[in-house]
């Protein structure tokens, strides 16, 4: 993903997914693309920015805290989580955020 979401004008939320991988690809990259169409269906799904080095970051956007929960307890993405905590994440964090202000070009 090499575009930068257009969100609306804030208030929204941004889901920040901070990780670091383990070797391997061992199905990531596939079940990573899966979880982005996924996610575009959900209601409340505002857009998504992703980029990775050494660590990765993931910004999900959402209108609102409902549809991030709604999201966090999708059965398909819970089971994408439980691989994940397995086999693809040496450490990873989880930051919840209200998007007050947003500007640019």
């Amino acid at each position: 993903m090499s575009v930068i979401a257009n969100t609306p004008k804030p208030p929204y939320y941004a889901v920040i997914f901070t990780s670091t991988r383990t070797k391997g690809d061992n199905g990531y990259s596939e079940m990573s693309d899966r979880m982005v169409e996924l996610a575009e269906q959900q209601p409340g799904f505002l857009g998504i920015e992703s980029a990775r080095e050494d660590v990765g970051i993931t910004v999900s956007y959402w209108s609102d805290i409902d549809s991030i929960k709604n999201w966090k307890a999708n059965s398909e993405h819970l089971e994408a989580q439980k691989t994940g905590h397995k086999s693809w994440y040496a450490s990873f964090k989880v930051r919840i955020s209200k998007v007050e202000r947003d500007y640019g070009i």
